[in-house]
């Protein structure tokens, strides 16, 4: 077991491990019988903190919508007594983003959040989720890549006040503990924390959002914002979808040569987003080339990198095997000098954050 101590959620009672298991692979990548596996090695290791959506597996179809929680469900029902011991979060998905299997492809109304939040609980087989999140903004944002605001593609139909009524009434009835956000924006984040205090609602605990080598845009207001507000943030993507681990250094994902295993050479659909685009590997590269003049693995340097920053309460990462789960696990402890760390914040000066 890694010594690892537990970290508070924002101003919540939650505390939890700070390295999180992301599951979005379950179900599409991982096998059920591998990914009951990954789920205990994990827990034997001292992570309690495990986090899904309704929309997983990824990429996502709708073969797979809600396989992620149903196969962690599942574990929970063959293991009598873990419920206790593990801090669970899921996410209710924002408006479709080309997914009409979700609610229509339509918005995110109270019933709409209510009537998901049902979904979740019995997919897991359990009666509350520890942290319940919005998935991506109801509202429209530059999000997953894209990097400006425009507010002529504004289409809300369903006030943040109506939003957090529904959380709040998940809240009193049991069914939630504490609530969060994910790929939200610093405006987003103070609206949900200044409605809260104004109605008497439940205040927003954290927000998961991209962190890592690549992209670094949480430090540009959201890092301010959300350590004055006294909200978490929990890192996701600290691999940089793989990039950051080297296997890709000799040969491009969709290059022959390339190793296949991955999200990011087995589907075209990942490749056409922030992490496919040639700039973010050409960074990537630099970054991993960093780590071995250091000593280093990319791994350990890109975890570390997320590991060791005051922004980050817990750090999330998705793995396909045992391997990979143990690698990233044992990254724990790796400390970066004082110039290590400027040498990245050089690279970034010149490359600024590609995948952003």
């Amino acid at each position: 077991m890694i010594d690892m101590t537990s970290v508070s959620l924002g101003r919540s009672d939650l505390r939890v491990s700070p390295i999180c298991l992301g599951t979005m692979t379950f179900g599409e990548q991982v096998g059920e019988p591998d990914a009951h596996a990954i789920l205990d090695r994990a827990l034997e290791r001292g992570v309690n903190f495990i986090d899904t959506a309704e929309m997983y597996a990824v990429p996502a179809r709708e073969a797979t919508f809600g396989a992620s929680e149903s196969i962690i469900g599942r574990w929970l029902g063959q293991r009598p007594g873990m419920r206790q011991r593990i801090v669970l979060a899921s996410k209710v998905a924002g408006p479709s983003r080309n997914m009409p299997w979700i609610r229509g492809g339509q918005g995110m109304t109270a019933a709409d959040i209510v009537a998901s939040c049902e979904g979740s609980l019995r997919r897991l087989q359990t009666d509350v989720i520890d942290l319940y999140q919005i998935h991506w903004p109801e509202r429209h944002v530059p999000a997953f890549g894209s990097l400006y605001y425009d507010p002529a593609k504004e289409t809300s139909a369903t006030p943040i006040l109506e939003q957090l009524q529904a959380l709040a009434g998940l809240v009193k009835a049991g069914k939630v503990r504490c609530i969060g956000l994910s790929n939200e924006t610093p405006w987003g984040v103070h609206e949900f924390v200044r409605l809260a205090e104004q109605h008497g609602l439940p205040r927003v605990a954290t927000v998961q959002n991209p962190y890592c080598l690549l992209n670094r845009s949480w430090e540009n207001a959201m890092d301010e914002s959300c350590h004055r507000l006294g909200v978490s943030l929990l890192a996701y993507s600290p691999l940089g979808y793989s990039l950051l681990t080297g296997k890709y250094d000799q040969h491009a994902p969709h290059e022959p040569g390339a190793p296949q295993g991955g999200r990011i050479a087995r589907y075209e659909s990942v490749r056409k987003q922030r992490w496919g685009r040639p700039e973010a590997l050409a960074a990537a590269r630099r970054y991993n080339q960093l780590a071995r003049d250091h000593g280093l693995t990319p791994v350990q340097l890109a975890l570390a990198f997320c590991y060791g920053s005051w922004r980050v309460a817990s750090t999330i990462f998705g793995v396909t095997s045992l391997a990979q789960l143990d690698e990233n696990l044992d990254a724990w402890g790796t400390q970066l000098s004082p110039e290590l760390l400027a040498a990245i914040d050089a690279v970034r000066w010149e490359l600024r954050d590609p995948a952003q």
